[in-house]
């Protein structure tokens, strides 16, 4: 049932820089200088000319600088890739930088492509205040002044479901019977896990460091900015609920507001033999699926499952599982649904700990996988 033949396609290089707290050290790059910077990173450590490049592939959720409708072009040309090179931008939401491969893919398996670069990137610290244009040009009626909007808080609300995305995850805790502690808990582990994972240097394969202007010069930021290893339930359960009374979410177990970019490579295996790259892993199989609104987050759920059907596998035969944690309750409930062990699922934490910068998450977790095969 799957009309795109992935079993030649593979990732060459994968890249991310380190997540920016919001407002932190990676504020004042936009999501095309980091993109930039994790895609050149990604072309340097898997020896990919950019020459070679004839597509590229950005995704990115609210666009939040004034280069923002050139994003996948730009990134392109201060990449150096060839002018002939095809560019498109992609908002696919949170799973902006996985539908960006699922491009890269569909263009080598129709002969449009060889070698993709397929990035995700997102600056939340920058998303603008907007007035609404026919206000500000043609003019407001008497009484009514000019209404700023935070594109933030729009771009995190579904305005056709009416619900922010906190109170999808806070239904589908009512739905699957989710606790506060069980949320706290998680969260906690996210933390604790990345902590040890940063301490082993299980990210020094994906990341690409950023430069950055400090008061005293350049400095260079690599680590993520959002993780407290050394949060703990107790702490946690002293934090309100932010979307309902007695809720489940809190600040502290939903994903963090960042910024960030991570770029993927793909390239045919024509053109792997051809430029004489290195596999780091192959791409087998995708499902993109649809769900209620109104609890989003499950979406993972038949997603996984109908790619491990297309490719005739099963949970069983997986040996590593990421689904990212937008919220706790959100990530139990897919948990539960598909009854995951937890052994092999966000063994190194997620986006409760890294941070979720929209277009970026995607991208982040094929990077941090992709180099998984490298180093273990």
């Amino acid at each position: 049932e799957n009309p795109i033949k992935m079993q030649n396609i593979f990732i060459v290089a994968a890249k991310r820089t380190p997540f920016g707290s919001f407002g932190g050290s990676l504020k004042q790059l936009s999501a095309t200088d980091l993109a930039t910077v994790a895609t050149k990173a990604a072309l340097e450590s898997g020896n990919v000319d950019p020459s070679v490049v004839d597509s590229v592939f950005v995704g990115n959720v609210i666009q939040s600088s004034a280069d923002a409708a050139y994003l996948a072009r730009h990134v392109g040309l201060q990449s150096g890739v060839p002018q002939t090179a095809t560019a498109l931008t992609v908002n696919r939401l949170c799973g902006s930088g996985f539908e960006t491969i699922i491009q890269g893919a569909t263009s080598m398996a129709v002969g449009h492509s060889k070698v993709s670069i397929c990035a995700g990137s997102e600056n939340m610290s920058a998303a603008p205040f907007q007035l609404d244009g026919n206000d500000a040009r043609w003019g407001v009626s008497l009484g009514n002044g000019l209404k700023m909007r935070d594109s933030l808080w729009d771009g995190l609300t579904d305005s056709y479901a009416q619900v922010p995305m906190g109170v999808t995850a806070e239904n589908l805790a009512e739905k699957y019977g989710i606790t506060r502690l069980e949320c706290d808990e998680f969260a906690v582990r996210s933390q604790q896990a990345w902590g040890e994972a940063k301490k082993n240097g299980v990210f020094d394969l994906e990341i690409a460091p950023v430069e950055v202007k400090g008061r005293k010069g350049p400095v260079v930021v690599d680590t993520d900015e959002h993780p407290r290893p050394q949060t703990t339930v107790e702490s946690l359960s002293k934090l309100r609920p932010v979307f309902k009374k007695d809720g489940v979410v809190t600040a502290a177990t939903a994903s963090g507001i960042c910024d960030g970019a991570g770029s993927i490579i793909l390239a045919t295996e024509d053109a792997v033999k051809e430029h004489g790259f290195t596999p780091l892993a192959r791409l087998v199989s995708y499902q993109v699926s649809g769900c209620d609104p109104s609890i989003m987050g499950i979406g993972p759920v038949p997603a996984i499952q109908g790619a491990l059907s297309r490719a005739g596998l099963t949970l069983a035969d997986v040996d590593r599982v990421e689904i990212n944690e937008a919220f706790a309750a959100q990530f139990l409930a897919c948990a539960k649904e598909l009854n995951l062990d937890m052994s092999k699922t966000n063994i190194h934490g997620g986006a409760i700990s890294l941070g979720h910068p929209l277009g970026a998450s995607g991208s982040r977790i094929i990077a941090h996988l992709a180099n998984e095969f490298q180093r273990s």
